[in-house]
């Protein structure tokens, strides 16, 4: 029973702190989207991952706290599917939305004389597109659990409990063969070009590290660019990413062939789902500490507005 308990307390509290911590990223790069004279399409990029993260911590962290602490059967059955659908397709948004950060990241650093640099968006909304683009396939991809969820006040049989507040259907053979390939495919091919891209950083990164090396041996001053340093961040936030979602991977499979329902281990895997959304704006807020900078320029543009209107 204690365990139970602390176990709700911790999901509830990293429940709060994720949204809390992408609210703070959403609102960090809002900022500099709408007071900077650039528009970066990597701000873009930030304030979609936030917003899909905030989502995903709404639609599958809330609802487990308000039945763990006696609130069931608040959900009808549009609601569950709802939030269910909700969080299946904002998870995979994230997952297409952090490949695609590396991958445009990689190209922005990459050298002048490189082919690649023809594909950097012109406009940072040039890459709105591809963000319907994301939000459609997971919705194509996530839309048999539309049929196959509904809510646990119902109390049809042939449903079998996911959690306390929503039941899904045993998927149809059929179904899960044209569904499990697709979420394969997809997380394959994003997987593959973010590693590919985080390579290439990485690769990039390296020869920028000799020359700096070089530049303090030959007692010449050098800046590290802004792009370079946005790159590190990115690379972390992958890092972030990839240890989440494999260990998230392993859990599961471990599950799918363990007979055993032990507390511990299935405690771990929910940890680890929520693990990327929750810690990733932790990742941001400590490597481009923005925020603040935002604040004190819009409010220096405030005192100048209020003092040149006081002196009219």
């Amino acid at each position: 029973m204690l365990l139970t308990f602390v176990k709700q307390i911790v999901f509830l509290l990293m429940t709060v702190f994720g949204t809390l911590g992408n609210i703070y990223v959403f609102v960090n790069y809002m900022f500099k989207w709408c007071g900077g004279p650039e528009k970066k399409p990597i701000d873009l990029i930030l304030i979609h991952l936030a917003f899909t993260n905030i989502i995903m911590l709404f639609a599958k962290g809330l609802p487990k706290p308000m039945t763990d602490f006696g609130f069931r059967n608040f959900l009808d059955d549009i609601g569950c599917k709802i939030l269910i659908y909700l969080s299946r397709v904002a998870c995979g948004v994230s997952i297409c939305t952090s490949s695609f950060l590396t991958v445009v990241q990689a190209i922005i650093i990459s050298p002048r004389a490189s082919g690649w640099r023809r594909l950097i968006p012109k406009s940072a909304w040039h890459i709105l597109p591809f963000f319907s683009f994301f939000w459609i396939l997971n919705a194509l991809i996530s839309v048999n659990l539309i049929y196959s969820i509904t809510s646990t006040s119902l109390n049809i049989s042939q449903f079998k409990s996911e959690n306390t507040y929503c039941s899904f259907m045993q998927k149809s053979q059929k179904t899960k063969w044209i569904v499990l390939p697709l979420m394969v495919l997809r997380d394959a091919v994003f997987q593959g070009a973010m590693g590919g891209a985080s390579g290439y950083m990485v690769l990039l990164l390296h020869k920028h590290h000799q020359h700096v090396l070089y530049l303090q041996n030959s007692k010449l001053l050098y800046r590290t660019p802004p792009e370079l340093r946005a790159a590190q961040s990115v690379l972390l936030l992958m890092l972030c990413f990839v240890f989440f979602y494999w260990a998230d991977c392993a859990f599961s499979l471990f599950f799918s062939l363990s007979l055993v329902d032990n507390f511990l281990m299935v405690t771990i895997q929910k940890f680890l789902a929520f693990g990327y959304a929750t810690f990733s704006p932790v990742v941001l807020i400590h490597r481009e500490r923005l925020l603040p900078d935002c604040w004190h320029a819009q409010w220096e543009k405030l005192r100048k507005y209020l003092f040149y209107f006081s002196i009219r």
